[in-house]
This record gives C-alpha cells, structure tokens and sequence, in this order.
C-alpha cells in the first residue's frame, strides 16, 4: 500500500491509492467460494480506503462502475450467501501475526442515524438523560499499544426489530435473539474467545451501563484473564479471608476504594504516576467470586477515578493497570481510522448488509492501521503509545 495520506475525517479522509497484496487477499478472503465475490470484496474495501466523503454502497459503486455497479455491490452485500464469520477470523489472526495485540477490549459504539428505516436504529439513551436516534453495536478489538483493530461486532436488535414486518424486511436471521448490551458484550467475548490461533485474553471490557459484576462472574466462569470497568454503584463484599481486620458488610465499589486509604499506594503503570488501591473483594455472599477491585486517581487532565475488577492478585495490579489504558488506543483509532473506512456508513435496511459492510471496513481498518503504523515487529514505539504487556499473566 502506498500514498496514504491521512485527513481530519470530518471534511476529509484517509485515501489509499492501491490494491490489496495479492497474499494478504487470499489470506482474509480464502473463505469466499466463488472467485468472483473474492474479487467484490477486495474492490469493496479499496473503496471503502479511497472514496471521499461517506462510505455508502452508492459511493463505492460510483467509483467502480458508475450506476451499472450499483445493483451488483448492493447484492454483493445485502444479499450474497457469503459468510462474514470465516472473515472476521482470519483478519483475527492476521492481525494477531501482524500487530503483536496484548489484548481484547470490548467496547461500544452508537452511530447515529438521521432516519428509522436502518436495521437495528431506536432511541438510544445517553448520559444525562438524553436521547439519540441511532444504532447501538458492541465492537471486539485487538489492540496493542500501538494499535486497535475490530476484528468482530453485535449488533443490538431491541423487540420491535424481532417482530414483523421489520424482522422480514432486514432479513434479521431465525437464530438471532433480542439483545440486551450486555448480551452483546457476552456473545462477542464468546465469539472471539472460539477464534483458533489468536490467544484467549487478556479481556478487558470498557463498558457503561452493563452488570459489570454479572460480565465478571461470566469472564471468570470462562477461565480467562480479564478486566472489567465497573461502576462506583456496584454491590460488592470484602474478601474477608484476605482481609479478616475489616467488617464483611455489602457496600458500593466507589465506598469500598475510598474507604481503605491505607491500601493506597504510588505506581507507574507506563504513562506516569498513578495513585492506585488494590482491595480484594467477593462479588456476592452466596458466591465465592473473588476478584480485585482497583481503583486509580490520575492526574489533572484525566478522569480523576476509574474502578475496575480483575481476577488478577495483588502483586499483578500494576500489569493489570497498564491494560486499562488499551481502551483508549481504541479510542484513538476509531477516530482516526474507523469513522474514516466507513465504519458508521452502511445505511441499508438488511442485517447481513449490515455485518458484511462492518466485516469488510474492519479489513479496510487493519489496511491502513498497517500502513500507518507498520507491523509491531518492525516498529519502533512512537509518542503516546501504551506501554506493551506481552507476557504479563493475569490470574
């Protein structure tokens, strides 16, 4: 790939001016049967790198054969027999072999749309009580210091979108279910986790208004590595085995990391001083799931508390603590890189259109983040990134 030129992706957009390496096409479309549809999609995701302005199936088409392409890439698309779930994996594991990732971060995405007819659109809540019309999708990302890729997304279809006629219309599949956010958190972290050849975790999870204790207890049952973002609200117990001289009573996660300043202490997780609380806890008395709830204050310029649980000990916090700053790469890429290959884009009414558009901008996604940022082998840490955690073990 050459000739990438990036651009505030408001006005402009990140352009690539080339074709997929031959290998790296086999490689990510091997799946399709027919060698036509690996073609389409190859001529999808250039699009998706060079048209300017929005991503839309009329946009792509336009560049590649005017009107008389149009009917061919909305088949394509919305109604080829294609599978995405055998793309989404091997871009997994290209990016796994590529990027080095030290971790999985699921998190989530609301793309607002102006009308209702887009599959999955409802009002959408927001902090402050405020309302958005749009659509509400759960993105799994492997992510390194360095970069973010999405290699797999749920999309959340509320009750209306279960019933027909709009069921029908966006050919939303028999087996697909009214989803919660947090069922879209489980299922993707059950999705990635099935992936062969990419690692089981870490799995950090970065996401509001879900049972973040109910996500830790599923992670834990899973027998993996993880760290979940949890709310100030959330019930929890102190591990009296751990701590015998403190009361056993249930109390709120932001009481229980402001109340044992004692326990606080000064780390250096990769990206400055950090004061930091590690407290062993249950996450109810009639289970014994022990987890570490840790609680960090950063400096002005940041959120001033982040609390956090992982089945990580008291002696991994600080490597747990440098996985906490990988939704932020997320973050960043997203940004500069998703909302640019047309992430948010699809605007058509079928729910495979939907996961084929996303599965093939994820490609688009890992194009460029190569591009722009070069194979972890091979690249030197710039300004700004994440310290790596390659072979830290959280237990």
């Amino acid at each position: 790939m050459r000739d990438l030129h990036r651009h505030a992706c408001s006005d402009e957009r990140l352009t690539v001016q080339a074709a997929l390496d031959p290998e790296l096409r086999e490689w990510l479309f091997g799946s399709l049967q027919r060698s036509g549809q690996r073609v389409k999609a190859e001529q999808y995701v250039r699009g998706l790198l060079s048209v300017r302005g929005r991503k839309t199936l009329r946009s792509i088409a336009a560049q590649l054969d005017g009107a008389a392409a149009q009917q061919s890439v909305h088949h394509f698309i919305s109604t080829s027999p294609w599978e995405w779930m055998p793309v989404r994996h091997a871009l997994a594991r290209h990016a796994q072999r590529t990027l080095a990732p030290d971790a999985w971060v699921i998190r989530p995405t609301l793309i607002p749309k102006a009308g209702s007819h887009s599959v999955g659109v409802d009002q959408q809540p927001l902090p402050l009580g405020r309302i958005v019309n749009g659509q509400r999708a759960v993105g799994a990302w492997l992510v390194s210091g360095r970069s973010a890729v999405p290699v797999d997304w749920q999309l959340r279809l509320s009750a209306r979108w279960m019933a027909d006629p709009l069921r029908q219309r966006a050919s939303v599949p028999p087996d697909a279910a009214v989803a919660t956010v947090e069922e879209c958190v489980r299922v993707a972290v059950a999705n990635v986790l099935g992936i062969k050849d990419v690692p089981r975790g870490p799995v950090v999870v970065d996401v509001a208004d879900v049972d973040a204790v109910s996500i830790a207890r599923f992670l834990s049952s899973m027998g993996i590595p993880f760290i979940v973002r949890v709310g100030p609200d959330a019930q929890l117990r102190l591990d009296r085995s751990e701590l015998p001289k403190y009361g056993g009573r249930e109390r709120t996660a932001g009481e229980l990391a402001e109340s044992l300043p004692r326990l606080r202490q000064q780390v250096n997780p990769g990206d400055g001083p950090t004061t930091a609380v590690a407290i062993p806890v249950v996450a109810s008395p009639s289970r014994s799931d022990r987890m570490l709830l840790l609680g960090e204050w950063r400096p002005v310029g940041h959120p001033r508390r982040r609390l956090w649980l992982t089945n990580a000990d008291v002696s991994s916090a600080v490597p747990a603590l440098r996985l906490t700053r990988l939704p932020g790469v997320v973050v960043r890429d997203f940004a500069a890189i998703s909302e640019c290959v047309g992430v948010r884009d699809f605007a058509g009414r079928s729910f495979p259109g939907w996961h084929r558009h996303i599965t093939l901008a994820s490609v688009a996604h890992l194009v460029a983040a190569l591009e722009l940022r070069g194979p972890a082998a091979g690249a030197s840490p710039t300004e700004g990134d994440v310290s790596h955690t390659n072979g830290t073990t959280v237990r």
